[in-house]
């Protein structure tokens, strides 16, 4: 018997469906089903609710189901316990996700009896240092990004970036982000940051709209790590993942480094990075 989770974008009615579906066929097949209490709640599958701080003890697979933001929000409950993650696409075309929901039932056959193989994707220690109290300190993962950005219009943030605990420089921009190879793709592509194959280990630096002559992403090392403190009186928003973690202030610093974690993704066949960036951006065979 396996236990599974399922982690459901429960605003897309054919997410629900097909979670409602699946979670009949693991039941059939004698296999224990979780899901966090307000997922379990929508989908009337009560029995299922799992705390979310255990949700991934023991856990053999989780299920994403929505798109790459519910792969994002799936990575972040399960990477501290190494659970391998199967992405369901429902909705637009995403990076993260491996399958079309018709192919679900024959996918987690396939899981069960051992025919898969799994790719393992870098991920950010994010530590944060609030001595304003505006934000708790803490460290946290992050798939894609962790990003630095102005509170409101009208101004920019200045920022003293470190790497390796020496001093680079004092941006003066909309924001910064650090982003993994994963997530070069997501927000750092939006402001003209490079595409970087998911197969690399690297942090990439790229600030938001510069408002100086240095403007070009920083490609370091994994073993690398980066350090931005907001060093005058105009708030930022810490995002981590696509989630507001607050607001900081004047000597508030994020620290980022390669977590000692990693996503791990379930696959079938080898997934071609590539014809999806062609795919995802019109882009023609010449």
């Amino acid at each position: 018997m396996a236990s599974v989770a399922l982690v459901v974008h429960r605003l897309r009615p054919e997410a629900v469906r097909v979670a409602q579906s699946a979670a009949t066929w693991l039941r059939e097949h004698g296999h224990d089903v979780r899901m966090a209490p307000e997922e379990a709640d929508e989908l009337d599958l009560r029995d299922c609710a799992c705390d979310p701080e255990k949700l991934a003890a023991g856990l053999d697979l989780a299920v994403s189901l929505g798109g790459d933001g519910t792969m994002l929000r799936t990575v972040e409950l399960v990477a501290h316990e190494g659970v391998p993650v199967l992405g369901v696409n429902v909705g637009r075309l995403g990076y993260l996700t491996e399958l079309d929901p018709a192919q679900l039932p024959e996918a987690l056959e396939r899981f069960m009896s051992g025919a898969y193989d799994l790719e393992e994707r870098m991920m950010l220690s994010v530590q944060v240092d609030a001595p304003s109290g505006s934000l708790p300190s803490a460290t946290l993962l992050a798939l894609n990004e962790a990003v630095i950005e102005k509170a409101g219009a009208g101004h920019t943030i200045h920022a003293a970036v470190s790497i390796n605990g020496t001093f680079f420089t004092t941006y003066a921009a909309d924001g910064l982000i650090v982003a993994t190879p994963t997530g070069s793709t997501a927000y750092a592509f939006s402001v003209r940051g490079p595409i970087v194959s998911p197969r690399q280990r690297a942090l990439i630096v790229t600030p938001v709209s510069a408002h100086m002559l240095f403007d070009r992403s920083l490609v370091l090392d994994e073993s690398e790590t980066v350090r931005i403190e907001l060093i005058d009186d105009r708030p930022a928003i810490l995002t981590v993942d696509g989630r507001e973690l607050g607001t900081m202030r004047r000597g508030d610093a994020i620290t980022c480094a390669s977590a000692p974690y990693a996503a791990r993704f379930v696959t079938f066949e080898r997934r071609d990075f590539f014809k999806i960036v062609k795919t995802k951006f019109g882009l023609s065979d010449r």
